[in-house]
């Protein structure tokens, strides 16, 4: 261990130390605290390894280290992947070489063994043949949890690692962290205290906007289509400019008045095995940041779970005091065991329910890199694994999108058909994490967003004004719509929308031969402001079609036809997805290479539409990530249902590595607009809603 922290000392360039606060029943020799900090010291040596050379931007430098420490440093043969101590024979040590042919330390690789980790550091194959070291067999005592970094700073980290130097380490304060759970989790922090905003104020700037466009404005006398598109557009109002910075919150003040609505947020951790390392120090950090941005109105709980899931706090106020006790418990981490994501959900939606005190804005944070190994059987030839069961009743049973449930698959070993359903099934997003250096980048996203809900309990309607016009279908992606039996009304739950956010639907109408102007529909909205918890209505302008003797030479309006050719390529996608699944992998580009041509002739596509390309390459991204099983498998299929997710709720996901495959392109986003900011080049690369080419 001696030999482990000099290497991440001399790396960071800084005095790096790490206290264990003594734990009742531990041994006076020292043994349970060299044991807890086996596994906080792989961590954080992995992520101080990247840094031993330094490229031209800090994050950059970190993750092409993590690259290179892969291929690089970890696969020598003279040196320990894990300490990076040499490896000589004869100088004392025992050598374990695995079956894969990487050679480490004995009691290096059984101390990585023993907190969980069944794979290659090198090569991440996994082993049928497990290192074993009876003397660090013991399990490691709930006091581990005290570790305390002092003076350690990584780039980019500068106001993580204030907070980190101030949070106590003293032995109550750490044992009230693994208290025994209670029984009902309705122990949660009471609300701070707000003033009430300026209704006046806050009602003038918090007006959705609705705009209607036919797909002609004129229809000749003589037709009577069946199939007419009307295209709903809808505007959330701006945000506070203040509300979401890149700066740390003032977690100081008291009774300050407040023009966004407080956040209740539990966020889930996979601390499995195969989380050890790299990974789980850059998901300690990636936490640090949305503890930073919590404001002391907003409410955190953190549920940690590998075999079985333990909550590490009640729900409470991200306060000066509330964040230092997150940022303490979050570090204590280790990693080891399997994978029980039913377990963890199932907590954090006890959280939720159990509650004594309500913010008007809840959610839930999901992040696993594997497979749950405790309720999913293994896939049986000609059956789907049931994942929504997954999934807590309680969730379930409300109206999708109360408690959604968003969704991060790490690495290439998680399963998304698992996680996709899970947020599908809440009503929340499912981001493919590629890339591990893009985590922090695609939390900030999704804070962003939970730190803007400007609307909540959206209801759009619409009613046919003429008594021959009829509405066929709206197209609404996984927003619930209803279209009444007789065809002359109907409706689409929206939901909540964050500050600035744009959604569009589609309506297919129907109407008579008329010699007059034809009014098609009323448009009409209802919302609740989740601030001053005021229901506002707003009525939208009638839809009016003029008749005209003859046709007329009116080009298809380009509202309509770029959202049409949205809905066509999602379909398409979900289309592909269904063959590959079916294993003919032919048959799903194919179907995405006939949906690129359909585009490629419309309207918008022959008039330089910037959508319509981005649109082509994102098919064209899908198939080549489908060129094999192979690749399907490691990505292309995470990939797909990331994308699908986005189409359907028509919200950014993090996809890919930082959708930089494309390296011609700009990266233009459609994303949140209240996205957390990052000081980090990766921090406009990470989300997409849509890739447009320069």
């Amino acid at each position: 261990m001696e030999g482990m922290w000099k290497k991440a000392k001399k790396a960071l360039g800084v005095g790096l130390c790490a206290h264990l606060p003594a734990v009742a029943g531990d041994r006076e020799d020292g043994a349970s605290e060299r044991r807890a900090s086996d596994a906080f010291s792989q961590d954080y040596v992995a992520l101080a390894a990247a840094h031993t050379s330094a490229p031209n931007t800090p994050v950059q430098a970190e993750a092409g280290a993590l690259r290179r420490c892969k291929s690089g440093a970890k696969s020598s043969k003279k040196t320990c992947a894990i300490c990076f101590d040499s490896m000589k024979p004869g100088h004392g040590q025992a050598l374990f070489t695995a079956e894969c042919s990487h050679m480490f330390h004995f009691h290096c690789i059984s101390s990585s063994v023993k907190h969980g980790n069944y794979v290659c550091p090198v090569c991440r194959a996994k082993w049928k043949e497990i290192p074993f070291n009876r003397s660090l067999s013991s399990i490691i005592p709930c006091g581990r949890s005290g570790l305390n970094v002092n003076q350690a700073r990584l780039p980019q980290q500068d106001a993580y690692m204030a907070l980190l130097r101030q949070v106590p380490n003293r032995q109550r304060e750490t044992a009230a962290l693994h208290t025994c759970e209670p029984v009902e989790f309705n122990d949660d922090e009471p609300l701070q205290q707000m003033e009430a905003p300026h209704s006046c104020d806050v009602r003038s700037s918090r007006t959705v906007e609705m705009k209607a466009y036919p797909e002609f404005s004129a229809i000749p006398q003589s037709s009577s289509p069946d199939d007419f598109a009307v295209l709903i557009h809808l505007k959330a109002p701006c945000g506070n400019p203040e509300k979401v910075t890149s700066r740390m919150v003032n977690a100081t003040s008291v009774g300050y008045p407040t023009s966004r609505a407080p956040v209740d947020l539990v966020t889930v951790l996979d601390v499995s095995g195969s989380m050890a390392g790299t990974k789980l120090a850059l998901l300690k950090r990636a936490m640090g940041f949305v503890i930073q941005h919590l404001g002391p109105s907003d409410r955190l709980s953190v549920i940690a779970f590998s075999s079985t899931a333990r909550r590490l706090f009640h729900l409470r106020r991200m306060s000066h005091s509330g964040r230092q006790q997150a940022l303490q418990a979050v570090n204590s981490l280790g990693a080891g065991g399997g994978t029980n994501i039913a377990d963890a959900l199932k907590k954090a939606a006890k959280v939720i329910e159990d509650r004594s005190y309500k913010n008007s804005v809840c959610s839930i944070i999901l992040l696993s890199d594997g497979q749950d190994t405790y309720n999913i059987s293994s896939n049986v030839r000609g059956t789907r694994p049931d994942y929504r069961s997954l999934v807590p009743s309680s969730i379930l049973n409300h109206t999708v999108g109360i408690v959604p449930v968003h969704g991060f698959g790490f690495g290439a070993d998680h399963d998304s058909d698992a996680l996709h359903t899970i947020a599908e099934a809440s009503g929340g997003t499912f981001s493919f994490i590629e890339d591990e250096g893009v985590i922090q980048d695609a939390f900030a996203q999704c804070i962003g967003g939970l730190l803007s809900v400007v609307v909540q309990d959206m209801r759009l309607t619409v009613e046919c004004a003429h008594t021959g016009v009829k509405l066929r279908s709206i197209k609404s992606g996984s927003y619930l719509s209803k279209v009444a039996g007789d065809g002359r009304n109907g409706s689409i739950d929206v939901g909540h929308l964050y500050a600035d956010e744009e959604r569009d639907f589609l309506l297919s109408m129907s109407f008579p031969q008329s010699r007059e102007q034809i009014t098609l529909l009323k448009v009409a909205l209802s919302y609740r402001d989740p601030v001053t918890n005021e229901g506002i209505k707003v009525q939208g302008d009638e839809v009016k079609i003029l008749r005209p003797k003859s046709p007329t030479s009116e080009p298809v309006c380009m509202e309509v036809d770029r959202e049409r050719n949205r809905v066509r390529a999602a379909d398409s996608i979900e289309a592909a997805r269904a063959a590959a699944e079916r294993g003919v992998l032919s048959d799903a580009v194919a179907i995405l290479e006939e949906c690129r041509r359909i585009l490629s002739e419309s309207y918008s596509s022959k008039n330089g539409d910037r959508l319509c390309m981005a649109l082509d390459a994102e098919l064209r991204e899908m198939q080549e990530r489908m060129a094999n099983r192979q690749r399907y498998e490691a990505s292309g299929r995470a990939y797909l249902l990331s994308g699908l997710s986005s189409h359907s709720w028509q919200r950014a996901t993090t996809r890919g590595p930082k959708a930089a495959d494309h390296r011609t392109n700009q990266i233009i986003h459609a994303e949140t607009p209240a996205k957390v900011e990052v000081s980090s080049p990766l921090s406009c690369e990470a989300s997409t809603w849509m890739m447009v080419p320069e």
